[in-house]
Formats: C-alpha cells, structure tokens, sequence
C-alpha cells in the first residue's frame, strides 16, 4: 500500500541542454535524471538542425568503444517499469546498439547485453537483460528483440532474437524502442508503436535491480555515431517497511 503521493519513479530527457561535450569514464551525470559510463573519451553535441531537442553521442575511435547512457535503478516487482528511446544512427553500417533494461552496468567499462554478428546473438554476462539490439556485424539489418540472464537466453525468447519481424534498421531513420516489464517479470518489446515480442518471466528474478540503458558501441576502431531524441523511464518507489 502506498504511503504517500511519491510513488512514482520518472525519469524524461529531451536533450535542450549540455553540461559537457566531452565524455568522462566514469560514471556521470547528463541532466534530466539521466547518467552514462563509457569504455574511452568521446564526444557530446547538440544536435541544432532538428528540432526538439537531439543528443549527438560519438563514441571513440578505438574497436569496441563505447558509450552508454542509464537510468535508474528500478525493481519491476515494485509495480513494473518502462523505458522508451527514440533514436538514429546516420550511419548503421558503423556500430551497434542496445536499448532497454539491464541488471550489471559498470562504472568505468560497461558492457553491451547482447550483441549479434553474423546470424548468431551473444548474451553477455551482464545478469538480466531484456530490449533491442541492432549490430552492423550482422548479415541482415533489422533490431532485435531478446532476454537473457547471466549469459543464459531466456527460455520463452528466441535464441537469435530473428523469430519476429522486428523492423529494419536505416540510415538516418528515428526508431523508437519501448520494453515494459510487468511485476511479474513478463515483458513486451515494442518497435514503432508495435508490439515485437512478449516474453513470459524476461526477469526470472523480480527482486533484482535493473537500469534502463540506451547503449551505442562501434565495430572498427573508427568512430560511431548515435543520436537520441528523448531518454524516458518509470518505475515505482519500493515501500517496504
């Protein structure tokens, strides 16, 4: 039972506003209830021909460079939690992407949940995870929707994420990507407003504490380059006495 009017847990950027172009690694604060990590220094711009408000997020040039951004932590058992991320890469052949929630995200290294080359999804040991994934190490370009945890697929997702049609990816094209997860630990995955995938007990582990993450890494040792419009999450507040 609730015990006051705070219960709700939200978080929203719009990306008016920079305190800093330049990456740090470690973690730190980027507005709006909205943090990131990185693996090396790149680069924040505003993005000025669009309008609305757009973060420009460029990684390093070394292979395997990254950035994530996070928010949270949030428990699904405390009444669920949502995340949403509109975003675009002008050039997909560049990087790789991970967008939804995700139980392990460290400080000064973070690492991806899932990533995809070839025809074959790898789930990192990163405890649970459950969202999108784009990689241009993939033969086909297309986002993928899984769950895992500890390395393991969840046993009511597929294994490759490819079961479903889950919409191409396109140079310069906004997506946006929404996972809810229910107090339960089910999920659904979301591309453009339609629903990919529901996944009965994603979080097998409701107690677990999990982060939202929008997450861009390359895939040479050149820089890549995502843009985000808006970084949203919500949870609930945990009222144990």
């Amino acid at each position: 039972m609730a015990q006051s009017e705070f219960g709700k847990l939200e978080i929203f950027n719009d990306f008016f506003h920079l305190d800093s172009t330049t990456m740090g690694t470690t973690l730190l604060p980027l507005g709006g209830g909205v943090m990131y990590s990185s693996v090396n220094e790149g680069s924040f711009a505003l993005t000025t021909d669009e309008p609305g408000g757009v973060l420009a997020v460029t990684t390093d040039t070394a292979d395997n460079d990254n950035c994530c951004l996070k928010a949270g932590p949030f428990k699904c058992a405390d009444g669920g939690c949502v995340m949403e991320v509109r975003a675009k890469m002008a050039d997909i052949t560049t990087g790789a992407q991970f967008i939804g929630f995700q139980e392990t995200v460290d400080d000064t290294t973070p690492v991806m949940g899932m990533e995809f080359a070839t025809a074959t999804m790898t789930y990192n040991s990163v405890g649970t995870c459950v969202g999108f994934n784009f990689d241009s190490d993939g033969t086909t370009d297309t986002w993928r929707c899984s769950a895992a945890d500890d390395g393991t697929v969840n046993t009511n997702a597929d294994t490759n994420g490819t079961a479903t049609d889950q919409g191409a990816a396109v140079n310069d094209e906004w997506d946006i990507l929404r996972v809810e997860i229910d107090p339960n630990g089910d999920a659904r995955c979301y591309h453009d407003g339609k629903l990919i995938k529901s996944i009965a007990g994603a979080v097998p582990t409701t107690s677990v504490i999990l982060w939202a993450v929008a997450m861009i890494e390359n895939r040479s040792a050149a820089a890549s380059e995502a843009e985000y419009d808006y970084f949203y999450a919500r949870g609930n507040r945990d009222w144990t006495v």
